[in-house]
């Protein structure tokens, strides 16, 4: 079914109805801040994979499961949609990792999709993550015979390497070796950052794929710097040159089934944020697809966006495209300065204070 876009006449609103999206890439970190924050994504999207990157991390089946059913009570007591939401669950990848984890996940009949590779250091919660590649070969060759998906952070954790060339280094030594040795595994670049990544992506197999966030699609790295230092828009990776922005925005409204929505957001207190180090991550989850319909809009491309947001993810990782509809409507809404987070420390989101010209229908819950 294509999808339905109405210009309407003069004073009303213009629409775009599209399948039910699904969001590759997200974090709800845990307790009273996952309580805080799942909501937001629950209610638009059907599906999500959430990270596994919490203290401590997610390593086993029986923890991911037992995660998954913690972010399933709290969406459930929002009702509407977001009570059908379907959260799909990562295992974090150590060195000491046991290849028969993956033989369980396989088992869990898609509740544990994928497994994620985070380059030791790299970004937020990764210090336990993997040195040498070389040290989790046993558990890569049976993921590529259990057919579960290998999500990498691409950045080299060497803090010898420019912050701005990580992720182009991180293709080259680690991510195209790694894809030669193991063909058939499925394997997604997240949130990719650089035209090198996308070109990588673009000339590799089907098995190859990578997720693209709303930030990197709207902002260059000036966006970090206008006015002074700007926190909220400090994320890992972090946000290039404009010709890397483009380059991405090239590839989503591509129409190649190789790139899809992975948000990424990230939420963090305003302390955390705005303190001496403050933490990498933006939050977006409060208008992912909003933002995404914006930059797709900016290129004249809107109609991809079914595609990208929709259906793209969901055949990579083996689901349906659902039978839900959601409507993009272009209507204009000013962003909450803060949303409740911590006791006396809120959440800051990407765009508080300011005003979106889309906004997001959902089937049953009136919104």
């Amino acid at each position: 079914m294509m999808e339905s876009m109405v210009r309407a006449d003069e004073g009303s609103e213009e629409t775009l109805e599209l399948p039910r999206p699904d969001d590759w890439h997200v974090h709800f970190r845990d307790g009273a801040e996952m309580e805080a924050v799942a909501h937001h994504t629950a209610r638009v999207f059907g599906r999500a994979l959430v990270m596994p990157n919490l203290r401590p991390p997610v390593t086993t089946v029986a923890a991911a499961l037992a995660y998954r059913e913690r972010i399933l009570a709290a969406v459930r007591r929002r009702g509407g949609a977001a009570a059908r939401f379907f959260p799909v669950m990562t295992l974090y990848l150590t060195e000491e990792s046991d290849p028969r984890e993956i033989d369980r996940a396989a088992a869990t009949e898609g509740l544990v999709r994928a497994v994620k590779l985070y380059p030791a250091g790299a970004t937020t919660n990764a210090e336990m993550g993997v040195q040498s590649v070389e040290r989790v070969f046993r558990v890569l060759e049976r993921m590529e015979k259990q057919g579960v998906v290998l999500c990498v952070h691409g950045e080299v954790s060497d803090r010898r390497v420019d912050v701005f060339d990580r992720e182009a280094v991180f293709v080259e030594r680690v991510l195209a070796p790694l894809v030669a040795r193991f063909p058939g595994l499925k394997v997604v670049l997240e949130h990719v950052t650089t035209a090198e990544g996308v070109a990588f992506v673009q000339e590799t197999p089907p098995t190859v794929a990578a997720t693209i966030t709303a930030h990197h699609l709207l902002y260059s790295r000036n966006a970090l710097f206008e006015g002074g230092v700007r926190p909220h828009f400090y994320c890992l990776p972090v946000l290039k040159r404009e010709r890397h922005r483009e380059a991405l925005l090239a590839a989503a409204v591509g129409g190649s089934g190789k790139f899809f929505l992975g948000s990424d957001s990230a939420p963090h207190p305003r302390s955390r944020k705005e303190g001496e180090c403050g933490c990498a991550g933006c939050f977006t989850a409060h208008a992912a697809l909003p933002l995404y319909a914006e930059a797709f809009a900016s290129v004249g491309a809107l109609g991809a966006l079914r595609g990208f947001a929709s259906e793209f993810g969901a055949r990579f990782y083996g689901f349906p495209v659902s039978e839900e509809r959601v409507r993009l409507v272009r209507r204009s809404w000013e962003v909450p300065v803060s949303y409740d987070y911590l006791p006396g420390d809120p959440l800051i989101p990407l765009r508080a204070g300011e005003r979106l010209e889309w906004f997001v229908e959902v089937g049953d819950d009136g919104a």
